[in-house]
């Protein structure tokens, strides 16, 4: 195991153990977009089952929602190449949609819709997200800026009245980790197809913690512990 790998596993460990996201016998369905994140989380996960006591099955799940230049096929032959159980769902829903009304939000919204229906149909319990530090800072400044609410992402969140539960082993893993893991490890990468990627407002807010961190370096875990300190003293 490389320090970068050594590193990742050990705080996702520690995310798993603090907030109970992995229970023995639970049927996880890894999100895999092609991303360095999903593809990071995957192989974290599938690792640590060799030496971890708790026992799990996972399977990795991508929803194919029908761009041009989809990733679909270069994921199968990886996911072979790794003999990981998978399934590639082919939604389609680009074709029924408004170019005009085609975002991020759109993209995520139908990606979770069919990310859960299928996890359900599939008989999986447990669906496993690669958000990392950097997502959930980001997260909560942008409901913060743009929303006017103090929220963020769970890292672990029940639906369908405890059917599915989400969980984010990432949450203590800084993105440049990951990068570096994904590069000492070799993992294929694809990049998101999206034309509309480089404007997301998440990019804005991305470059703004950014720059903070040369006055605080430990800005984003700041962000997060946030919300843990709540002085209700100082609410309106």
């Amino acid at each position: 195991m490389n320090q970068a790998e050594f590193y990742i596993s050990k705080r996702t460990g520690k995310a798993i153990t603090e907030y109970k996201m992995i229970a023995n016998g639970d049927r996880i369905a890894v999100a895999v977009s092609g991303g360095k994140d999903s593809m990071a989380l995957l192989k974290v996960l599938l690792d640590r089952k060799t030496f971890v006591p708790i026992k799990y099955h996972l399977l990795a799940l991508h929803i194919d929602l029908g761009y041009p230049k989809s990733v679909a096929h270069q994921l199968e032959k990886y996911f072979k190449q790794i003999d990981v159980d998978y399934r590639i769902v082919k939604a389609q829903e680009l074709k029924n949609t408004e170019k005009g009304k085609i975002n991020c939000f759109w993209c995520s919204w139908n990606r979770r819709k069919h990310l859960f229906q299928s996890a359900d149909k599939l008989g999986f319990n447990v669906v496993a997200l690669g958000h990392h530090k950097d997502d959930i800072a980001q997260t909560i400044l942008l409901n913060l800026f743009f929303q006017g609410e103090i929220s963020a992402m769970k890292p672990v969140q029940k639906l369908f009245n405890g059917k599915i539960k989400i969980i984010r082993p990432f949450l203590y893993v800084e993105e440049k980790m990951i990068k570096r893991f994904v590069k000492e490890n070799k993992l294929p990468v694809f990049e998101c197809v999206c034309p509309q990627a480089s404007l997301s407002r998440r990019r804005t807010v991305a470059g703004i913690i950014q720059s903070l961190e040369r006055i605080c370096p430990e800005v984003k875990t700041n962000i997060l512990n946030s919300l843990k300190r709540i002085n209700k003293d100082y609410l309106l």
